[in-house]
């Protein structure tokens, strides 16, 4: 049995707390209202995002990868967003990333919301899922373990023409089965 065509960005993805849908051009000016608080960035490697310049550059990768803005359901608020990024059909995997979500919305059901839809969307159509976390990103780290994902792997970026470290975390369907 074929499995459905992987569509890496449909049209919404929901559930009782999050609503997820596609990034577009238009969503450029209130999601930087969203993101320019520098204290969603102090732990990312790349820390001037909350500035305009630092956002656009950001923009400008997020909106060539499977993006979502992510909206809190009751109020339509914007949380900050999230992608898709490098499916890889052979290794049945994909990764999720490319994420932030405003300090209003920290802590609680959240993250664990939104990163739960492109979870279980992606596990219809792959075995794993990968997240590549700055290596001083504590936070994210801990958020991507308490999905049940393991570190597997140190890996290298060259960002802005430097080399960053981060850490490749994978969660296996089989562990999803498990946790949940």
């Amino acid at each position: 049995m074929n499995k459905p065509q992987f569509n890496l960005q449909p049209e919404i993805l929901e559930n009782e707390i999050t609503k997820l849908i596609p990034l577009q051009e238009k969503h450029f000016e209130a999601l930087f209202e969203a993101a320019s608080d520098p204290l969603i960035w102090e732990q990312n490697p790349v820390k001037d995002r909350y500035q305009r310049e630092g956002f656009k550059t950001f923009f400008e990768i997020i909106i060539t990868k499977h993006s979502f803005l992510i909206l809190d359901k009751q109020t339509n608020e914007i949380m900050g967003t999230t992608s898709f990024y490098d499916y890889n059909p052979e290794k049945s995997n994909i990764g999720i990333g490319y994420t932030f979500i405003t300090r209003k919305y920290w802590g609680g059901p959240y993250n664990k919301s939104n990163k739960s839809l492109l979870i279980d969307y992606a596990f219809q159509h792959v075995d794993s899922v990968l997240f590549h976390v700055g290596a001083e990103n504590f936070r994210s780290q801990k958020a991507v373990l308490k999905l049940g994902a393991e570190k597997i792997n140190d890996v290298v970026f060259l960002i802005n023409g430097v080399d960053v470290p981060y850490f490749e975390y994978e969660l296996k369907k089989l562990n999803k089965v498990k946790s949940s």
